[in-house]
This record gives C-alpha cells, sequence and structure tokens, in this order.
C-alpha cells in the first residue's frame, strides 16, 4: 500500500471521483501543508491558515499505479487556476500533489511537465513534500454519499 496526497479545490468531490477506482483501497480528506495545528473547516475557510483542502488517497500501487493516479488527477481539474477551482475560491481550493516518498518527485514532475504540453497557461499546481496532515471532521468524510445532491465542482 502506498500514499499520496491531492489538493484539487473542494475535497467533497475529489473524494467520491477517486473512491470509485480499483487499487483505491481508502480516501480521507483532510487538511495539509499548512501552518496552524489541527485546524478546523472554519479555520480553513478563513483562508488564514496556509491548508489546503486535501484527499489522502491510499492505494494498491499494482492495480492502480500513481501514473494512471495523476492521468486521473489532471482530468479533474484546472492546473493553471491559483486558488480556485470550480465556483470555490481561496487558498484553501489550491491545486497541489503532497508526496510521502521522495523517489516519487521525478514521476511527479513528468506528469506535471506531461500536462502543461496540454495548456497554453503555466501550470500552478504544486508539488511538494507532505510537511503536515490533518484528517477533516467527520460530517466531510464521505460527504457526496450522505449528501448527494451537495456541491461539487467535478462532473462525473
Amino acid at each position: 500500500m502506498k500514499k499520496i496526497v491531492l489538493a484539487g479545490g473542494c475535497f467533497w468531490g475529489m473524494e467520491a471521483y477517486f473512491e470509485r477506482f480499483d487499487g483505491i483501497l481508502r480516501t480521507e480528506v483532510g487538511y495539509a501543508n499548512g501552518d496552524t495545528a489541527n485546524p478546523t473547516y472554519q479555520e480553513v475557510c478563513t483562508n488564514t491558515t496556509g491548508h489546503a483542502e486535501v484527499l489522502l488517497l491510499e492505494y494498491n500501487p499494482e492495480v492502480m499505479p500513481l501514473e494512471s493516479i495523476l492521468e486521473h488527477f489532471w482530468k479533474v481539474i484546472d492546473p493553471t487556476l491559483l486558488n480556485r477551482q470550480g465556483g470555490d475560491i481561496g487558498s484553501q481550493y489550491r491545486t497541489g500533489i503532497y508526496y510521502v516518498d521522495d523517489a516519487e518527485l521525478d514521476l511527479l514532475l513528468r506528469s506535471k511537465n506531461k500536462e502543461q504540453e496540454k495548456h497554453k497557461k503555466p501550470i500552478v499546481t504544486e508539488i511538494e513534500p507532505l510537511k503536515c496532515y490533518y484528517p477533516a471532521e467527520d460530517y466531510h468524510q464521505n460527504y457526496l454519499k450522505k449528501n448527494p445532491g451537495g456541491y461539487c465542482h467535478i462532473h462525473f
């Protein structure tokens, strides 16, 4: 089992999208790479904590390789938008790939460079080591399963 943390705007849609794939063993939404310990959703929404809304993926790389995860990630975000996706605006909605295995950095950068060929504007998606991660509150976990009519910027 391996882990990767993805920021793609509102974490509800990211979770609902990725949990559909074979090889994804566990999803959890949370907050990452900010400056505040144990932030709440209300704090993150103030745009002052530095945290991004993220999706923690645990996956089986033999069934769903990281390359495939990244291909799906690029499909559901606009990597040229800074601090927004869909109708959500703020630094907490930035796009990012936060890795826990330094050996994956070259693959992540190659994937970004390949994606850049599809865009005229520069990609602003962060690629950084995961500095910190805090799970979001329970009501955010599997939110779109619990609230099928809930907001989502991703078109399934």
